[in-house]
């Protein structure tokens, strides 16, 4: 398999003092899933600002393939001005929108609405549609199911483990029994 996410000898901290990551290396493959798991603080979101390359690291390279990106709070992600369909139409393909909306159990009238109209819980699925949509190679997960309860949680997740073949995933999350269940390997950081 190919990886879509290689990341070697990762040095990086907010000050040359304290590295939250010090000589760190990481790959993911298409088909698989990686969980970071880690207290709050411990840098699982900033591993995906450097992926991003939104920061940049003291040392190390990462190579990433075509990215798509779920954020843990679906309000930031969303301008509020704008139907999320018009949102969604910006960056994606509406091709396959009807597979995706039947297995995230999410009505097509909802995209019609402003992000501020939907509940939490509907906005972040509308958030997982818009990511795969993009029909990324590497899909960054931050805490994506937390606004969710627990059945549409488990739909969410066996939505996106049905579409592994497509890409592989990269999942931060606090939720350790998630982990275990969805994950090929679990680092703790």
């Amino acid at each position: 398999m190919t990886n879509v996410l290689e990341i070697k000898n990762l040095s990086f901290g907010y000050t040359k003092d304290v590295l939250l990551y010090d000589n760190f290396s990481l790959s993911v493959k298409k088909g698989e899933i990686k969980a970071i798991v880690g207290a709050s603080g411990a840098g699982k979101s900033t591993l995906f600002e450097l992926i991003l390359n939104n920061l940049t690291p003291f040392n190390g390279e990462i190579s990433a393939s075509h990215i798509s990106q779920v954020f843990q709070d679906p309000y930031s992600s969303f301008h509020p001005s704008y139907s999320l369909i018009n949102q969604i139409e910006d960056v994606a393909n509406l091709d396959t929108i009807d597979k995706y909306l039947s297995a995230i159990n999410l009505e097509r009238e909802l995209l019609f609405k402003l992000p501020h109209e939907l509940s939490g819980g509907q906005l972040q699925r509308a958030s997982i549609l818009r990511a795969m949509l993009m029909k990324p190679a590497l899909l960054l997960l931050d805490e994506p199911t937390s606004a969710l309860d627990n059945i549409i949680q488990l739909e969410v997740m066996n939505m996106l483990i049905n579409n592994l073949d497509e890409m592989g995933m990269l999942l931060i999350t606090h939720d350790l029994e998630l982990a275990k269940w969805c994950s090929d390997e679990i680092i703790m950081i």
